[in-house]
């Protein structure tokens, strides 16, 4: 047995910021547990190896949810990281914090210290934005933010084209002053690889003599005396070990898998805890409520100018640009699988955008659901329109499979549960068509491959929206902050209610999904959370 004064477990997108920030003084003793392994991964420092990773057992979980009737029965595949940076490892790199009103809601549920003027602090904290500092970004953080506008493909300026040609404004940077527009996104990427939290935040904190990091360490429970968490077990390599906190365990394992430790361990709906025969310390019913996640549809065209796909489908291309990536870090192999985009509204009386755009200057037809593998794109050339509603009112749940912690649990999304939901998605299909209409975008199109011009009514939309809308990867929510004991699970500091020396700083903390990507947000909570932690035990002995 080994003790520290704070455990952290999950190496993901807040994990590695809390593992930097609680070292850096040098007062503390850290453990941080991930569940998988090293992210000195070609595919994921190359940005262009997302379509590699997104199905590769050694750095993801590859969960799937149970059969949702919200998407006509189907079963999504949700791709987490299961590597040091977690899913900032494996995603797909843009870089969105929300829109200013996010965080104020989540504030005004009773969340004081959360609002936009207490969170941007800390977004400007943990970043260095290429462009430079100013009112909203920052410019000395550990997290770099790269503009990557010189070797956009030349249709991103179409699509913008098209977007102003709709009335919407252009917009240089979404997470400037407003977000409102379309534009182009940047990636946390720095000289063409990508910067995941484990690259940003670990890398330069890994040899302090306070940080131990242990690798393979897959969680399976929290132990307590009391009603007071005192440290983990944890399997490596086969072996059981256990490891002993002085001061606080941090779960940071994500929306699936803090839940998931939680109610392995005994905290959450107490019936249903002792219906897989777990001894309940404390019932909790909000642990694994409230799943969020967004659900976006594409629309397929096939063009009559060359796109991507002329230059990454042939052996010489491929050939070419992997030459190119490896000698300047340049080209389409240095870019995310998102290039333009934007966050409209698809109608009149709307306080804010309801709807975030991506454009993406490939195709590719016979890709699995949710992949997008540039390097083996359509023969022919084509790209594709994708629409996304930014703050679903669906609310689904995470639930025990059973009490073995090496079974995925049970995910629940219930997509498409609401009629606000539905309608969003049916705007979101009709804009699509509106952006294919324009001048800029018409001249472009030779056919629309899917869903196809055969489908005009809102019955046939529908039915296409239940067919193809698939995640984007955002789940939220399952350990959601708020004041409410019997409703939520943490309060605005992060400590679990009713539990002494247990917080949860990750995704699952989230009251509302933000309008945007979710990795940003989720770094800001890490840097906000550190200063909480270090807050509340400033002066503090033992």
């Amino acid at each position: 047995m080994s003790e520290f004064d704070f455990i952290i477990v999950g190496a993901g997108s807040a994990g590695c910021v809390l593992a930097n920030r609680l070292s850096e003084n040098g007062k503390y003793s850290i453990l941080l547990l991930e569940a998988g392994g090293s992210d000195l991964n070609l595919w994921i420092w190359m940005p262009i190896g997302y379509g590699k990773t997104f199905y590769r057992k050694s750095v993801n979980w590859m969960y799937q949810t149970e059969p949702d009737p919200g998407i006509g029965g189907r079963v999504s595949y949700w791709p987490r990281g299961k590597v040091m940076g977690g899913s900032s490892s494996i995603n797909a790199m843009v870089y969105v914090r929300g829109q200013p009103e996010d965080f104020d809601e989540w504030r005004d549920m009773g969340n004081p210290g959360w609002g936009w003027d207490d969170v941007l602090p800390y977004f400007r904290k943990c970043e260095t934005n290429d462009r430079g500092a100013d009112t909203w970004r920052g410019g000395d953080g550990p997290l770099h933010v790269c503009t990557v506008d010189r070797d956009l493909h030349p249709l991103c300026a179409d699509f913008i084209q098209a977007g102003q040609e709709l009335q919407f404004p252009r917009n240089p940077d979404f997470n400037g002053a407003t977000q409102e527009g379309v534009g182009t996104y940047q990636n946390t990427a720095r000289d063409g690889m990508r910067m995941s939290t484990a690259r940003a935040y670990i890398r330069p904190a890994r040899k302090r003599p306070n940080l131990r990091v242990e690798t393979h360490a897959h969680a399976t429970r929290l132990l307590f005396d009391g009603q007071r968490a005192t440290g983990v077990t944890y399997s490596q390599r086969g072996r059981l070990k256990e490891a002993r906190a002085r001061r606080e365990v941090i779960l940071s394992a994500g929306a699936i898998n803090s839940p998931q430790i939680l109610q392995l361990s005994g905290i959450g709906p107490g019936d249903a805890l002792r219906a897989h025969g777990i001894e309940v310390v404390k019932d909790i019913p909000g642990v694994g409520q409230h799943l969020q996640d967004h659900l976006g549809i594409d629309y397929l065209f096939r063009a009559r100018v060359p796109t991507l796909n002329q230059q990454l489908r042939p052996w010489y291309g491929k050939l070419w640009h992997g030459l190119r990536y490896v000698l300047a870090r340049r080209g389409p192999l240095s870019l995310g699988v998102n290039q333009a985009g934007g966050f409209v509204r698809t109608r009149p009386g709307l306080e804010r955008p309801n709807m975030q755009l991506f454009f993406s200057p490939v195709s590719y037809t016979k890709a699995p659901p949710g992949k997008r593998p540039l390097m083996n794109p359509d023969a022919f050339p084509g790209f594709l329109l994708g629409a996304q509603p930014t703050r679903p009112t669906s609310r689904g749940q995470i639930a025990l499979r059973s009490p073995d912690p090496f079974d995925a649990p049970r995910i629940h999304p219930r997509y498409l549960s609401t009629e606000t939901d539905m309608q969003d998605m049916l705007e979101g299909s009709k804009l699509m068509r509106r952006f294919a209409e324009t001048p800029a975008l018409a001249r472009l199109i030779e056919a629309e491959i899917a869903p196809g011009p055969e489908v005009q009514t809102d019955e046939a939309f529908i039915a296409d929206i239940r067919r193809r809308a698939g995640t984007v990867f955002h789940p939220v929510g399952t350990c959601r902050m708020g004041p409410e004991s019997r409703k939520d699970v943490v309060d605005a500091r992060l400590r679990v209610h009713g539990v002494d020396g247990l917080r949860v700083v990750d995704a699952s903390v989230f009251p509302t999904l933000t309008s945007g990507n979710t990795n940003a947000p989720v770094i800001m909570l890490g840097e906000k959370a550190a200063d909480l932690i270090l807050g509340d035990h400033a002066g503090a002995t033992g």
